[in-house]
């Protein structure tokens, strides 16, 4: 605990109930339990293993299903792998709803609006499809996820529920709608787009998310610069009354507070990872093998995670410096991600040409320039995470990023950190780190060598900073300042 004793941390009259898509775990075949996946799920296990919380989320599998049908479709209690018991309910749509609600709404949909992805001259193109994956895909999702919610504070007075992130914009309406003495509290993790990304969808589509976002009573962030852009969108979409310093919007006599919540990470819980035993043993295998330099992603495939253009750059750093040739070598781990979703498909086979070109051109019989590793493997991240010279965090759009904060708390060699002026967690780190604009193929290409080249007391200054920052708070923090603000914003404060 570093920031607040637990004697003064606010403490809710009853327990918690928080909403997301993905649930802390996933069931699989013979009982077998499974951490969920995604940074979403490292915050909230945060928070459940801090507070009293019953967690509500999707299905994911069959075996979660029957996991819920075996509990009478309520709330049991569960042992995460790696530790920390929850109270989980899980909740099954309708498979054609849900692939909807995923794979044609919130992903590409919302996904490629909140890190401008959409390549407007060529998508995307607003058919009935969309439209209808919207009112019989999300909005059903969310139907379904919200009476689970509402089931589950029917005996609770004044309950509070946490909905987290973008799939679940207007479950808060349908909560409001049926419990208006709850408090609701929305987290989004990811980026927070300008007006005009939202121009791409109808009218009508829009005014439905805002109405659902701002039926909460606080709508949080990661960033402030986040927070700055929705009460944008707030006057200029939705022609309502902004208080921008203050933070407040005014939507159906009610006042809507929006706050900015950086993400920490446990990172006492990281560090006991990267000191386990498989790690140790990988961490061997990686220093029998390594150069003089490595420098180290560690990513999902995801288009906004900008890895093409962070494998362009290592190509031209290598050009332009020929004297790091079989000297350096940068290591890609990177987790497949959404490979039914087309444009991610192709993504991930284009990540594959341009490292064959790079390698092909730059390689020797006996050193690959880029070492690209796909899967999702904690411990070995863990075991790279102690030993890289340089952390690429190139992303062209980013919620928070924890790799950028995972990395410097376990590295040993005061490793550089470039980052990207676009992801969440510049604004917290950017002092320590080297920034780049993630467009900008020659800047990082310079700045690979910057890193690289970098006098050893100023790699020490900043990887000192960078560890300083990262551990001054942890997740229980992040909660506390939400609770506080629940707090407060109950107490009639502003």
């Amino acid at each position: 605990m570093s920031a607040r004793a637990a004697a003064g941390r606010p403490k809710p009259a009853a327990p918690l109930v928080l909403v997301s898509n993905r649930g802390p775990v996933t069931f699989h075949e013979d009982g077998e339990v499974r951490r969920g996946t995604g940074g979403l799920v490292t915050a909230l296990t945060g928070l459940a293993s801090h507070r009293e919380a019953v967690w509500i989320a999707s299905a994911m599998s069959e075996h979660d299903i029957e996991v819920a049908d075996a509990n009478g479709g309520g709330s049991f209690a569960v042992r995460a792998p790696g530790g920390g018991e929850y109270r989980v309910r899980f909740v099954a749509s309708d498979p054609e709803a849900y692939d909807r609600f995923y794979n044609v709404f919130a992903n590409p949909m919302l996904w490629f609006i909140q890190h401008y992805l959409w390549d407007l001259s060529n998508a995307p193109d607003i058919r009935r499809e969309e439209v209808e994956a919207f009112e019989f895909g999300y909005n059903a999702v969310n139907e379904d996820l919200a009476a689970a919610v509402i089931e589950e504070i029917a005996e609770l007075a004044q309950p509070v529920v946490m909905v987290h992130d973008y799939h679940l914009y207007t479950l808060p309406r349908m909560v409001r709608e049926a419990r208006p003495d709850a408090f609701l509290h929305h987290f989004v993790h990811i980026p927070w787009t300008q007006p005009d990304a939202w121009r791409v969808l109808p009218s009508r589509i829009t005014e439905e998310i805002f109405a659902g976002v701002l039926s909460n009573d606080i709508v949080g962030f990661h960033t402030r610069s986040y927070r700055r852009n929705f009460l944008q969108c707030c006057r200029d979409l939705m022609d309502l009354e902004v208080d921008f310093e203050a933070g407040v919007v005014s939507f159906d006599g009610r006042e809507v507070w929006v706050r900015a919540y950086p993400l920490p990470i446990d990172h006492v819980a990281t560090a006991r990872i990267a000191e386990g035993e498989r790690v140790g043993q990988l961490e061997g295998e990686l220093l029998r093998r390594r150069r003089d330099f490595l420098i180290l992603r560690v990513d999902r495939a995801d288009l906004s995670k900008n890895v093409l253009r962070g494998f362009s750059a290592f190509d031209m750093f290598l050009e332009q410096h020929p004297e790091f040739v079989e000297r350096v070598t940068f290591m890609a781990q990177l987790m497949p991600s959404r490979t039914d979703v087309p444009q991610y498909a192709e993504y991930l086979e284009r990540i594959e040409a341009l490292v064959a070109v790079v390698n092909h051109r730059h390689g020797t019989p006996d050193w690959m320039p880029i070492q690209l590793k796909l899967r999702d493997d904690l411990e070995e991240a863990m075991a790279a995470y102690r030993h890289y010279d340089v952390l690429l965090v190139n992303a062209m759009f980013d919620g928070m990023n924890l790799v950028a904060k995972e990395g410097p708390i376990v590295n040993v060699r005061d490793g550089v950190c470039i980052l990207s002026e676009n992801t969440g967690a510049h604004e917290e780190l950017s002092e320590h780190a080297l920034s780049v604009n993630p467009f900008d193929i020659q800047e990082l290409a310079n700045s690979i060598h910057a890193a690289l080249s970098m006098p050893a007391a100023e790699r020490a200054r900043r990887a000192a900073g960078l560890r300083a920052i990262v551990t001054s708070r942890d997740p229980g923090d992040w909660i506390d300042d939400q609770l506080a603000d629940i707090a407060a914003k109950r107490a009639g404060g502003r």
